[in-house]
């Protein structure tokens, strides 16, 4: 579960990073407030979150177990535990 949460916030923090690589380029100061304008962070924050919402989309439609498939959870058989598996 961490690791789809630590996933999701670093596709939100792409556009600001690619947007301060584009300010280190252009030798326009990373740190100056005039290069972070109010537009500028909300069209970053707009693409940020379409970004997530596309990325929760493709996790919910590309991973898990195959349709009508059924889970059988982990359990012990002969003193010994057997893994869970889909069927």
């Amino acid at each position: 579960m961490i690791r789809t949460v630590l996933t999701e916030i670093g596709i939100f923090l792409v556009p600001f990073a690619v947007y301060a690589i584009f300010l280190i380029a252009t030798r326009s100061g990373v740190t100056l407030p005039a290069s972070w304008p109010l537009d500028m962070i909300a069209k970053l924050t707009l693409v940020a979150l379409v970004m997530v919402i596309v990325s929760f989309v493709l996790l919910a439609e590309l991973t898990g177990a195959p349709p009508n498939s059924t889970y059988v959870p982990a359990h012990i058989e002969n003193g010994k535990l057997v893994p869970g598996v889909e069927k």
